[in-house]
C-alpha cells in the first residue's frame, strides 16, 4: 500500500504512504486510512532559478533585518528625547523611531523565514498515529534520524547564503536590547553635573572648583567660627537647592555631609593639614553599609551612629568603622577658606560615597 512519489531528480519521496507507522500494525488503527493526495510539486522544486531567486528573496529580507538593526541603534544616539515631530498621535520622534526600526527588523526575520518554508524546505506531508506518551527506544532513535533529516532538507547545508544572512541578522538582533539598557541608570563613572547630579563614584562637589558647604534646608554658607566645639552640622553643596524633584533628590543622596568641630587634640588622625580648618572636620553622611544618613552624634567620644543598622564611626580618627557591619570609613571632603572666610570643598570626595559595589576597590 506504500506508496512512494519521486523527486524530479529521481530520488523518492518517503512518507507519503498510507501514513501509518511501520511498527504498527494496519489492525491498531483507529479509522481506515483515507490516503494522501497526490503531491503537488511548488515550482521552486523543479526549477532551480526559481530556488536560487526565492534564496535571493529570503536573504534580501534578513539583511534588511540587519539593516533596520543598525538603524535603532543610529536613532537610540541621534534622536534626542523630547523632540517632536508630526506623528501619529502625537508619538515622541525617539519613541516611534525606536519602535519602527526594532518592530520592522523582526517582522523581516519573520517574514524571511516563512517564505524559506514556503518555497525551499521540504514540504512532505506526514501522518502518524497517537503513540503513548513515553516513546519507544526505537521511536526516539526515529525522532534523532527524523530531526536531522529535518535539517538536511531545510537546505541550510546547502544554501550558506541563507544561512549567513540569517545568522548575520539573528547574531545583531541583541544589539538593541544592550543598547536599551543604557536607560536603567548612570554608570559607575559618570561625571557630576549641576543639572543631573549624575554618577555613582562623583557628586555635585565636583562640578565646579571650590563649591561652598551651606546649612541643609535653609542654604546659608558656613564660617569656622559660626560652629561650636562638640557640634555636629548638616551641609550640602552650594546649589543644590536650585534642583528640583527627582534631580534634587539624587543629588542630595550623594552629596550631604556632615561637619564637626573638634579640639585640635581630640582629633587622632587625619588625611593632612589641608582637610582640617580651625578644627572643623567634614564627612559623608551617606552610611557606607547600605546608604542610611547618618546624624546621631556622640560629642564626648566624637562617634556618630547609623541608626539604621548601628554601624559606628570615630569622626576623630578619620571616620573609621568602630563597630556594626559597614565595611569602609565614610569618606572626607578635603576643605579650606574662600576669600569671604566660607567653607569651600577643595575638590569632590576622594572615594566613591556610599554602600561598596563591583568596582568599590578603585
Amino acid at each position: 500500500m506504500t506508496q512512494l512519489d519521486k523527486h524530479p531528480g529521481g530520488e523518492p519521496v518517503h512518507g507519503e504512504g498510507d501514513g501509518h507507522d511501520s511498527h504498527l500494525p494496519v489492525a491498531d488503527e483507529p479509522i481506515a486510512n483515507p490516503g494522501l493526495p497526490e503531491h503537488t510539486w511548488r515550482p521552486t522544486d523543479v526549477d532551480e532559478d526559481a530556488a536560487k531567486r526565492a534564496e535571493r528573496q529570503v536573504s534580501t529580507l534578513f539583511g534588511l533585518s540587519a539593516v533596520f538593526t543598525v538603524l535603532f541603534v543610529v536613532a537610540y544616539f541621534a534622536i534626542e528625547i523630547g523632540d517632536s515631530w508630526d506623528t501619529f498621535g502625537g508619538l515622541g520622534a525617539s519613541t516611534l523611531a525606536l519602535g519602527m526600526c526594532l518592530g520592522i527588523a523582526l517582522i523581516l526575520i519573520g517574514v524571511g523565514i516563512i517564505q524559506w518554508a514556503r518555497k525551499l524546505m521540504a514540504d512532505h506531508e506526514i501522518v502518524e498515529m497517537r503513540h503513548p506518551s513515553r516513546s519507544s527506544d526505537e521511536d526516539r532513535a526515529a525522532t534523532v534520524e527524523a530531526l536531522n533529516t529535518g535539517l538536511e532538507e531545510s537546505g541550510i547545508a546547502r544554501r550558506p547564503l541563507i544561512r549567513r544572512s540569517l545568522l548575520g541578522a539573528v547574531a545583531i538582533l541583541p544589539l538593541p536590547a544592550v543598547i536599551m539598557l543604557r536607560d536603567l541608570g548612570p554608570t559607575p563613572g559618570q561625571v557630576a553635573n549641576a543639572e543631573e547630579g549624575t554618577g555613582l563614584e562623583h557628586t555635585l562637589w565636583g562640578v565646579r572648583p571650590e563649591v561652598r558647604v551651606v546649612r541643609d534646608v535653609i542654604g546659608t554658607p558656613i564660617r569656622p567660627t559660626d560652629i561650636e566645639v562638640g557640634d555636629l552640622v548638616n551641609g550640602i553643596p552650594d546649589g543644590l537647592l536650585d534642583l528640583e524633584g527627582v534631580e534634587l533628590q539624587v543629588a542630595k543622596a550623594k552629596a550631604a555631609v556632615i561637619l564637626v568641630k573638634m579640639e585640635p587634640d581630640d582629633i587622632k588622625s587625619s588625611q593632612g593639614e589641608d582637610w582640617i580648618v580651625d578644627g572643623v572636620l567634614c564627612f559623608s553622611k551617606i552610611c557606607s553599609h547600605v546608604g542610611c544618613p547618618i546624624s546621631l552624634y556622640e560629642r564626648t567620644t566624637h562617634h556618630v551612629l547609623c541608626p539604621c543598622h548601628q554601624s559606628t564611626f570615630d569622626l576623630s580618627d578619620s571616620a573609621k568603622v568602630i563597630f556594626g557591619p559597614a565595611g569602609r570609613p565614610l569618606p572626607q571632603l578635603p576643605l579650606k577658606l574662600d576669600d569671604a572666610g566660607y567653607l569651600v570643598a577643595q575638590s569632590d570626595f576622594q572615594q566613591p560615597v556610599g554602600p561598596s559595589y563591583w568596582s568599590r576597590e578603585k
